[in-house]
């Protein structure tokens, strides 16, 4: 069992303590908030013991869980990580590059794990997929949601868009070459609406859009690859994949059969949707966490992933900041 201290009782804070009370395989030791009136909540709705320092909480601790809000994330894994602690950090990795590149040394120095929460890895619509041969040469994503004043302190590329990034570079195995990008702020000061096109080195091209100000909510990533369309709704946890292959003797003679290219050559359509298997997925990775650190395997979502991904997201926002001043 190890000993687990939580950065922040926002609304995430809470999920996180109330998930962590539930794991055998750590002993919550409490938590630190700054706010008074946010504190006393997650006190009053999970009974842990809120530390008024939280120097001595990282002390009293082997891992450190960061959900504070954005800007407070360098602060927060600095100290857990100067001192030596296990940290798991919440989604964007920090507020800069300049605070990433930073931890980067801070970790190297530290030599522990380091994971960064991007839950979606642990999504089982995503999961449905994780063990098939993917080749995507066309992504499009859509996260849309409804407007809420929590995560506003950072533009929409920051508090959703650098989700569907961090799904598509670890889909994607090649370099970026090329970013374009607009976005606009509509009830914030940052950009609340974003597109974001990335081109990569083999050919792929992903077209990303995310928004805060939508009448409804979609979470959905669209996969094209040769003879394969994948469909994944992260929302409603539902998977499907359209396939062609060529027919085989032990193919339904009443298969749905189509005529493809100038050759003649026919194959057949398939369609599947993979079994879906239950289960909450900041469960899942904090439990991943967990077993990264007792077996001394490299993380999910390592730190690497989660720089690589606020690193496009800045770029993405330095394409956004051009265009507004053209």
């Amino acid at each position: 069992m190890l000993k687990i201290g939580v950065l922040g009782a926002g609304h995430l804070g809470k999920i996180h303590l109330k998930l962590l009370k539930e794991l055998p395989q750590y002993e919550v030791v409490g938590f630190y908030d700054p706010n008074d009136e946010q504190a006393a909540k997650a006190q009053a709705e999970t009974g842990l013991h809120r530390w008024a320092d939280i120097e001595k909480l990282v002390n009293a601790v082997d891992v450190v869980d960061i959900v504070a809000t954005t800007t407070a994330h360098y602060e927060c894994a600095a100290l857990a990580l100067k001192k030596s602690k296990h940290i798991f950090i919440e989604k964007p990795l920090t507020n800069t590059m300049e605070e990433a590149n930073s931890l980067l040394s801070l970790a190297h120095e530290a030599s522990v794990k380091v994971m960064v929460g991007h839950v979606e890895r642990f999504n089982p619509a995503f999961l449905a997929i994780a063990d098939r041969p993917l080749k995507p040469m066309f992504i499009e994503v859509h996260r849309l949601a409804q407007f809420n004043p929590r995560g506003t302190d950072v533009s929409v590329v920051l508090d959703l868009m650098i989700h569907d990034l961090d799904i598509v570079l670890s889909l994607v195995k090649a370099n970026v070459r090329r970013i374009s990008a607009s976005g606009v702020a509509v009830v914030s000061k940052e950009p609340d609406i974003a597109n974001a096109r990335i081109e990569f080195d083999n050919g792929c091209v992903a077209n990303l859009t995310a928004s805060r100000i939508s009448m409804k909510q979609m979470r959905k990533v669209r996969l094209f690859q040769q003879d394969t369309y994948i469909s994944v709704d992260l929302l409603d946890k539902k998977t499907e994949i359209v396939s062609l292959r060529k027919r085989d003797e032990d193919d339904d003679s009443m298969a749905f059969e189509i005529e493809t290219g100038t050759d003649g050559e026919k194959k057949i359509i398939t369609f599947e949707s993979p079994k879906i298997l239950e289960g909450n997925a900041i469960k899942m990775e904090l439990e991943s966490f967990y077993d990264s650190i007792v077996n001394e395997t490299e993380p999910r979502v390592t730190l690497m992933d989660g720089y690589n991904a606020l690193h496009v997201a800045h770029q993405i926002l330095e394409k956004i900041e051009k265009n507004k001043i053209a």
